[in-house]
């Protein structure tokens, strides 16, 4: 691989993983923003938002540290898919959050960052991987 593309990934990586630490622990500080969109059947709102600020902290150090970058490019992927359960909610039931609705638009912009977010992730874990014969 190229070293400006190598340096791009690894420049990537720590600023992805970064921004996972920091809405982690956004999870904890300001639990109210996110509580309205976790899905209902879930039951237990505070729960699942102190769950998944904790995985997404663990995720954004595994991005950081180059040791598990791979490993948690991957499992971010995932997560973000998984994850997308709760925008989907608060689309198909008009949630509000701090007072605004999103717009179609709105919820169509979060769809492409989330698929754009997955997409960042697999390339961070070098994938697909290219094997040589």
């Amino acid at each position: 691989m190229p070293l400006a593309s190598e340096k791009l990934r690894q420049f990537s990586a720590l600023g992805f993983g970064g921004a996972f630490v920091w809405v982690g622990i956004q999870h904890f500080t300001n639990t109210v923003f996110f509580t309205p969109i976790v899905p209902q059947i879930l039951g237990f709102p505070e729960f699942w938002v102190y769950v998944s600020g904790l995985v997404e902290i663990i995720l954004g150090l595994g991005l950081i540290l180059p040791v598990s970058r791979r490993r948690a490019g991957f499992s971010t992927a995932l997560f973000l898919i998984l994850v997308y359960w709760a925008n989907l909610n608060m689309w198909v039931n008009d949630i509000t959050i701090i007072g605004t609705n999103f717009s179609i638009s709105g919820h169509l912009l979060r769809l492409t960052a989330q698929l754009g977010m997955v997409w960042l992730a697999l390339w961070i874990a070098q994938w697909p991987v290219k094997r040589e014969c």
